[in-house]
């Protein structure tokens, strides 16, 4: 499984802004951007997305910026990705005809339904066990995320200010 980088982004993000030692403060987004090297304009849509679902609090205006709007603690790591992440089709057959029947992070609490015919150009499909495989396989990876918040990425929060200020 590879994860977007739009989501390795927004971990980033979620990271910078939990090891801040005044909580309180507000952060700029161009200093996110300059400390991971990337485009200023990329992380804005992902601020905004995160600021969204209320994660990162925004505050416009001449002395605005952003914070975290949760505790660490409080950010379960399944959560993140499964919102930041537009799907999990591991392979051309995890694209079902009925995209209401596919576990899409917009729509929470659904599932997969691997019965369902899919787009698939595969002749096999109908009948081949790598879906349901894929399927569970997914399913584990997210499991093991649910287990973590971003308080336990940040349990070493002085070693990565540290390498943020080199």
């Amino acid at each position: 499984m590879r994860l977007t980088t739009y989501s390795d982004y927004a971990l980033r993000c979620l990271i910078f802004l939990a090891i801040q030692e005044d909580q309180e403060k507000l952060l700029n987004i161009k200093n996110i951007a300059e400390e991971f090297e990337i485009s200023q304009n990329h992380l804005t849509k992902i601020i905004h997305q995160l600021a969204t679902i209320g994660y990162i609090e925004s505050v416009r205006g001449r002395n605005g910026g952003i914070r975290l709007a949760k505790s660490p603690a409080s950010i379960n790591l399944a959560e993140v990705i499964k919102q930041t992440e537009v799907d999990f089709n591991l392979v051309e057959c995890f694209a079902p005809l009925d995209k209401e029947l596919f576990f899409m992070p917009q729509r929470q609490g659904q599932a997969l339904a691997t019965t369902e015919l899919t787009a698939s150009h595969c002749k096999i499909s109908p009948r081949c066990q790598l879906q349901r495989i894929f399927f569970e396989a997914t399913q584990s990876f997210l499991n093991v995320l649910n287990q973590y918040t971003l308080a336990d990425v940040i349990s070493n929060k002085a070693e990565l200010r540290r390498l943020l200020a080199s």
